[in-house]
């Protein structure tokens, strides 16, 4: 099966504007913009027949196209990354068979977390829509409960059934955490999504619903339409995942880059 990457990518962030552009240090000293830095990461994910920046924004564009990225202009009228991924599909001159969705504010994915979502949709060919889920490390957790305590949103927690299908998303720490010394398990969503492209036309043809507005997360459009999403359980490898949401985020992610050695 055909598989792409596309990367997302919009100027005017609500809670960080300019975001694709904020310059991350690396483990060398280098500095390199967020929108480089995940598409480095997608980059490295072995099976991935081509990988694309989405924008409408020029200023995006020429950096991506400095740094050797193919970039595809897709409308201002895109809400989230989903209906640019829509938009995206539909200007490829042969439609794949998988697209990614790699969120361009997370330049710490690791590319097996994408390829482990690669492979669940091709071991599954009924499967629509799927996203990866990481155990939440305590210092994560940590995060998590800091950032809400603090009036900050930080990361995304996923809620399943037994059969990995997704019950709810939340930018809430759920399940409740009462104490940090004795959590429950929280699972951290991870932002990159895999979709057929038949379930790409049919969420851009979806209006909104109330719980995609207040939470700001578009999978719940899937979920308030009855569709499954499929949450794909990778491992850590002891990489500390996180996405760059907010600008004290910098200092977060630069540090796991030189922890890992990540240039």
């Amino acid at each position: 099966m055909t598989a792409v990457v596309f990367i997302p990518a919009r100027y005017a962030s609500t809670r960080y504007p300019g975001k694709p552009l904020v310059e991350l240090t690396g483990a060398t000293g280098e500095k390199k913009s967020l929108i480089r830095r995940s598409w480095e990461a997608a980059k490295a994910v072995e099976g991935i027949d081509a990988v694309y920046v989405l924008t409408d924004d020029d200023r995006i564009r020429a950096a991506s196209e400095a740094f050797g990225a193919e970039v595809i202009m897709t409308s201002s009228e895109a809400r989230n990354g989903t209906e640019r991924c829509a938009e995206g599909v539909a200007k490829l001159p042969d439609e794949p068979e998988i697209v990614v969705n790699l969120q361009g504010d997370a330049p710490l994915t690791p590319a097996w977390f994408v390829a482990d979502l690669v492979a669940h949709m091709r071991a599954n060919p009924g499967a629509q829509m799927a996203t990866p889920v990481l155990p939440t490390e305590a210092d994560t957790l940590a995060n998590f409960v800091t950032d809400r305590k603090e009036g900050r949103v930080g990361g995304t927690t996923a809620v399943m059934r037994a059969d990995g299908t997704a019950i709810y998303f939340s930018k809430e720490v759920l399940p409740y955490v009462g104490s940090l010394e004795t959590p429950p398990k929280v699972w951290h969503h991870v932002g990159c999504y895999a979709y057929r492209p038949g379930a790409l036309r049919a969420y851009a043809g979806w209006p909104e619903g109330p719980l995609e507005q207040a939470e700001g997360l578009e999978q719940l459009r899937f979920l308030e339409n009855g569709w499954d999403v499929a949450c794909v359980p990778v491992e850590g490898r002891g990489r500390v995942f996180w996405e760059l949401n907010n600008p004290v985020d910098v200092e977060r992610i630069e540090s796991v880059l030189k922890k890992e050695g990540i240039a």
